[in-house]
């Protein structure tokens, strides 16, 4: 098969420790664990998007631009059948993409949902004052993208020497000052530990802070019980980078409120 110049996932074996998180989220089902390592099975399942990107808490996974077979929804869709799994994920070919999502040959591969974005530049280019509102409605003090710890890149630029918020994803409902108080001036990353997995949180912290200077981490989690899980994983995620990195507990309650700030 003719090979064009495209974007294509790259898997570095030397870091890949066969952790598994980045099959589920390729949709084309393009990545498996072969002999204990993550593989791209075939270069016509890869789309180029870079969805896995995220997922992966050694950062062994990149997106290159080489020459590859042309990726082929037909093929996915076969693929994902014998999988057992759904596809139908991708676009027909004479659906429109915009020209800033083509890359070379005219193939897809920017993805907004998954694609590490730093926002604090945007703000600073245009001149962002944290406290104005507009339109009565204040400033959002989000300064990147993605948010969710599942997605999250450890080698992403807004991480590199930021204090590090760590939110059970019900507090920004449950408080409402949660942007100034807590957001401000912050890298974020939230997540659930009643429902998601804290082993992939372990391992996808302490690759956070191994890979940079983090200042400071702030847990923000709810005052129910199973919510408590975060501050645990985050005390093991700063034993195991081996920094001495501050630790601080904060609860919010149901009612929206905050119980004083305490270090751990």
């Amino acid at each position: 098969m003719a090979k064009v110049t495209r974007k294509i996932v790259k898997i570095d074996e030397e870091l890949c420790d066969g952790c598994g998180l980045c099959v589920p989220a390729c949709a084309e089902g393009a990545i498996q664990i072969v002999d204990g390592k993550a593989r791209l099975v075939s270069e016509v399942y890869c789309d180029g998007l870079g969805a896995c990107l995220g997922e992966c808490p050694q950062g062994a996974i990149t997106v290159e631009e080489r020459p590859a077979e042309e990726f082929a929804a037909a093929a996915v869709e076969e693929h994902l059948k014998e999988l057992g799994r759904e596809g139908g994920a991708h676009r027909h070919e004479h659906e429109e993409v915009p020209a800033a999502s083509r890359g070379a040959g005219g193939h897809t591969f920017s993805c907004p949902g998954a694609r590490t974005m730093d926002l604090r530049k945007r703000a600073e280019e245009e001149c962002v004052e944290p406290e104005v509102a507009v339109e009565g409605k204040l400033t959002s003090e989000l300064g990147q993208w993605p948010v969710k710890l599942y997605l999250v890149s450890p080698n992403a630029p807004y991480f590199q020497d930021a204090e590090l918020l760590i939110a059970a994803d019900c507090t920004p409902v449950a408080y409402a000052a949660f942007h100034p108080d807590f957001l401000r001036g912050k890298a974020v990353v939230i997540g659930c530990p009643k429902f998601d997995d804290l082993d992939a949180y372990l391992h996808k912290l302490t690759a956070i802070l191994k890979a940079n200077d983090v200042k400071k981490v702030t847990v923000l989690h709810m005052e129910v019980p199973c919510c408590f899980g975060l501050v645990q994983v985050a005390k093991q995620a700063v034993a195991a980078s081996g920094k001495d990195i501050p630790l601080e507990d904060a609860t919010a309650t149901i009612r929206g409120e905050v119980v004083t700030t305490f270090a751990v």
